[in-house]
Parts: structure tokens; C-alpha cells; sequence
């Protein structure tokens, strides 16, 4: 009579163990990744040296580069495939990532607006501003083999004018930037895009300044 308590006890405990066991492990949470945190000091430009000043619009992307996923590509593999990378997010979409790395390049030259700042200068009977599109159109770790990755970049670059008619096109540049991954992984992927988004901000600020 002593037994059936023991062994019903030991039937619990064993029902427990199992149910801990069968309990699924909490969800890996993503890493979030940005560009780093750009300039750690205020940069004062020569007034006299001061570019005309610029609207910055939004910069477009669609499909997978909408997203906030940190996307690579096999190209030793299928690099008409673009995957995710499991636990490595970006921190917001790359497109705002890039537009808010490439306005620092462009203001220690010039004003940057954005576009209702524009707007409301064109109100008070301010210049005119021009205004500076941006198409992003690929954003994405590239791996040569599965040791040697880039960060690969592409831009296309559009700058209108704002007359009375409309706005008319000036100038429209394409931008290709490759950078190495120092790692085969999501960090190195990282490292290699910011280092190619500040490359490209840089000719990007180079080409507009070589513009009549």
C-alpha cells in the first residue's frame, strides 16, 4: 500500500520533466544594425565657400529593400535570390538610412531641406531651391565565395530644378559602390554597406558641386 504514493510521485515528476522539455525556447531576438553614429562633432562651413542651397527628397526603394531586413546575395551560388538574414535587422528601412547619411555629407556644403521646407521657401518669395531625387536600387551583402562577401550599393540620382512650368530635369547619374565585408557574416555585411553609403554620399556631393 506504501508503493502506489512513491509511484504516483514519481509519475509527476516525470510528466514534469517532459513538459519542460517539450516547452519551446524563447525567440532569438534580432540584432538591430544602423550606420554608426556619424559625425561626433559640429563641422562649420567657409559661408563664402557655401553651395546653393538643396531639397533633399525621400529616397525610393521597392520590394525586398522597402523592408528592414539585412539581405545578401549567393553570387557563387543564385544571385538572382535575395535572402534574409535570420537575426540581423536594420534599425529602419535602408533607405531612410541612407538619406539621413547622405544629407550629413551634403550639409557641410551647403543648406539641405527637406521637401516642405522647400515648399515653404518657394511661399515667401524665397530662391528656389533644386531638388535632389534618389532611387535606391540595390542594397544588399554580395558573396564572391562563402569567405569573401562586399557591401553592394546602387543609386540612381536625379536633380530637378523648379521653374514656373514644372520641374525640369538637369542632371540624372548613376552611383556604384562596392565595398569589402571585413567578415562572411551579418556584421561584415553591416560594416561593408555603411562604408559604401558614405562612399557614395561623398561622389554624390562631388557631382553636384561639378554642376553648373
Amino acid at each position: 500500500m506504501m508503493r502506489r504514493p512513491a509511484a504516483v510521485l514519481g509519475a509527476v515528476v516525470l510528466l514534469a520533466g517532459l513538459a519542460g522539455c517539450a516547452t519551446p525556447d524563447k525567440p532569438t531576438r534580432a540584432t538591430l544594425y544602423d550606420f554608426g553614429p556619424g559625425a561626433t562633432a559640429a563641422q562649420a562651413a567657409d559661408p563664402a565657400a557655401r553651395l546653393p542651397s538643396l531639397v533633399l527628397a525621400d529616397v525610393a526603394a521597392s520590394g525586398a529593400f522597402e523592408s528592414s531586413a539585412v539581405l545578401y546575395r549567393l553570387g557563387y551560388a543564385d544571385a538572382n535570390q535575395l535572402r534574409p538574414y535570420a537575426h540581423a535587422r536594420w534599425s529602419a528601412p535602408p533607405q531612410q538610412l541612407v538619406r539621413q547619411r547622405l544629407r550629413e555629407q551634403l550639409a557641410r556644403g551647403r543648406a539641405v531641406l527637406d521637401p516642405g521646407e522647400g515648399a515653404a521657401l518657394r511661399r515667401s518669395g524665397g530662391t528656389e531651391a533644386r531638388i535632389l531625387r534618389l532611387d535606391l536600387e540595390e542594397f544588399s551583402q554580395l558573396f564572391d565565395s562563402e569567405v569573401q562577401s562586399w557591401g553592394l550599393l546602387r543609386l540612381r540620382a536625379t536633380l530637378m530644378d523648379s521653374t514656373p512650368a514644372g520641374q525640369q530635369l538637369l542632371a540624372q547619374r548613376s552611383f556604384v559602390v562596392r565595398q569589402p565585408a571585413p567578415t562572411p557574416d551579418a556584421p561584415g555585411g553591416v560594416r561593408a554597406l555603411a562604408s559604401a553609403t558614405d562612399t557614395a554620399a561623398a561622389e554624390i556631393a562631388q557631382w553636384l558641386a561639378q554642376l553648373p
